[in-house]
């Protein structure tokens, strides 16, 4: 005979096998919502109830006669019946299965793919805004330049931006130099790794459409800095968002971190640990 232990076990082992595909999220919204509307009404305080009285004593009939008849013409007083309130018990009931369903859809938003796909999040840091949620399809395309990109010398962007460029020794001396949007973005570029410099202290420069794998929060020394492994969309911002947003494109892991009044992101390098040196090694 098999005990209540091995019983427990046995069902918690079925449990873990099972493999139940999680419902899209907008359909449990719904499915939640349908279920607190079809809840009753919050109950009104109504007048607490009369005391108990002793019953009225039998009385004698009135005579049949023209006073003791009411004229058909006066309006007949409607009799209103007490509301029952819900007991204690019911109302207990109800408190639980809005707490269950409350507690079921915060850990199916929280506990699955599809649910935390449906959390949006966003974040500003370096100038750049990252929308942490559903990316959507992955860009297609040739990527367009940035407004008014030209190529330069390394000497010559310099003189052209507000914020002083850093090149990392770690790659050397880059193979092209490009300044975009007036000064404000400059682009060094090596085979497969790009580096973006640019104002970022005061407007959003970039956005990037983020989905799993999320990204994760690491260091460069004291200062806090965002490792992106994976594949996003990435689009640009013009400067004081007087033109719409370039089109979207598809660009590489990527290390966001500032330095002094500049925000830089590095794209193309797949390692987290070869990434940092690079940033580290910026002079």
């Amino acid at each position: 005979m098999t005990s209540p232990d091995d019983l427990e076990a046995r069902l918690l082992a079925l449990g873990e096998s099972l493999d139940v595909p999680a419902p899209p999220p907008a359909e449990v919204a719904r499915a939640v919502r349908a279920r607190l509307e079809s809840l009753p009404a919050p109950d009104r305080p109504d007048r607490p109830p009369a005391p108990d009285r002793p019953p009225a004593p039998d009385l004698a009939p009135a005579p049949d006669g023209p006073s003791s008849r009411r004229p058909d013409d006066l309006p007949r007083t409607p009799v209103r019946r007490a509301r029952r309130r819900p007991g204690p018990g019911v109302r207990l009931r109800r408190r639980m299965v809005v707490s269950a369903v409350a507690v079921l859809v915060a850990l199916f938003l929280g506990g699955t793919p599809v649910g935390r796909a449906a959390v949006a999040e966003i974040l500003r840091f370096a100038g750049v805004e990252l929308r942490i949620g559903d990316p959507g399809p992955q860009p297609s395309g040739m990527p367009a330049p940035l407004p008014g990109e030209r190529r330069v010398t390394l000497e010559q962007a310099r003189g052209q931006v507000a914020f002083p460029i850093s090149v990392p020794t770690e790659l050397g001396d880059p193979r092209e130099v490009r300044v975009s949007d007036g000064g404000r973005v400059v682009s060094l570029f090596w085979p497969g790794v790009r580096l973006d410099e640019y104002d970022g202290t005061l407007e959003v420069v970039f956005r990037k459409e983020l989905g799993p794998p999320w990204p994760e929060e690491v260091y460069l020394g004291p200062s806090q800095a965002q490792w992106i492994p994976a594949r996003h969309g990435l689009t640009y911002l013009p400067r004081g968002g007087g033109t719409a947003p370039l089109r979207p494109r598809s660009a590489g892991p990527t290390l966001i971190w500032q330095s002094a009044q500049a925000g830089l992101r590095l794209e193309g390098v797949d390692d987290l640990q070869r990434a940092l040196r690079i940033a580290r090694s910026i002079r």
